[in-house]
């Protein structure tokens, strides 16, 4: 069993190897097969700010569509990888925001910062921090987002304890994760974690509700919900076609939740 430390490591080197690949090829976040991690991501070439060279389609989610962004808005990004939600986000918010962009892997915020130097932004921002100890202020922004990045945090209720502290009186966040529903056998998750990138650290989705819960905050709300039915071919390198039926009629699954909820 890895210590957290160790856990983080191994995720700041598959991100940093994601980071530094050529675009279209595929890269495991915490296997060390070569696979497809865009497998749970979602379409964004369409969303207003959309800037393609910053689309790594590590995400599960889009949660800029359920965060309430407003124009003047400041957002903190969380695990903000090559800046894609957090330049969606800038071009809600406007030139009266700000956006910032929280990641502890050097090679994403070198690639991030690129980014920005390309489109000129003056009020964005891209920090080197760890989730668990943001190296922020108490009481910064308006709107805390973050797209499938919480499930790789070792220390989920002091994340959580993170962002409360940073959001303003009256702030929110919105929050696309992975979690289970049910239980997945051992093998199907080993392999359903090679596959789609750290499962192995996603919670029961009521566990992970409990935990924003213990964090302080008020009207939660699940915005989407979405099955990752991940495909057979992939599975069947790892276990049986009887054990992939199994599951698929257990009902148990890995799904992509959007949260949302106020800081008290």
């Amino acid at each position: 069993m890895k210590n957290p430390e160790e856990l983080k490591q191994i995720v700041k080197d598959k991100y940093a190897s994601i980071a530094v690949a050529p675009k279209d090829s595929s890269c495991g976040c915490c296997g060390e097969k070569e696979i497809d991690y865009s497998v749970m991501s979602l379409d964004y070439s369409g969303k207003r700010g959309y800037v393609a060279d910053a689309d790594l389609k590590l995400g599960c989610g889009v949660p800029t569509e359920y965060a309430g962004i407003k124009e003047g808005d400041s957002v903190l990004d969380l695990g903000s990888g090559a800046g894609n939600d957090v330049f969606v986000t800038r071009a809600i918010v406007g030139e009266s925001g700000s956006v910032t962009g929280l990641d502890f892997t050097d090679e994403m915020l070198a690639k991030a910062k690129r980014n920005n130097e390309k489109m000129g932004f003056s009020n964005v921002d891209f920090v080197k921090g760890d989730i668990e100890n943001i190296p922020l202020p108490d009481n910064t922004f308006d709107v805390v987002i973050s797209n499938c990045v919480l499930n790789l945090v070792p220390d989920k209720h002091r994340a959580y304890a993170e962002i409360k502290r940073i959001l303003k009186p009256g702030g929110h966040f919105c929050i696309s994760d992975i979690v289970l529903k049910g239980e997945l056998p051992d093998d199907m998750r080993e392999a359903a974690s090679l596959y789609a990138g750290c499962v192995s650290g996603a919670l029961q989705k009521e566990d992970y509700l409990d935990i924003v819960r213990q964090g302080g905050f008020d009207n939660i709300e699940v915005k989407s919900e979405l099955l990752n039915d991940l495909p057979d071919e992939y599975l069947l390198e790892a276990v049986s076609q009887e054990a992939i039926d199994a599951y698929r009629k257990s009902g148990a699954g890995i799904y992509s939740i959007t949260v949302v909820a106020d800081k008290f």
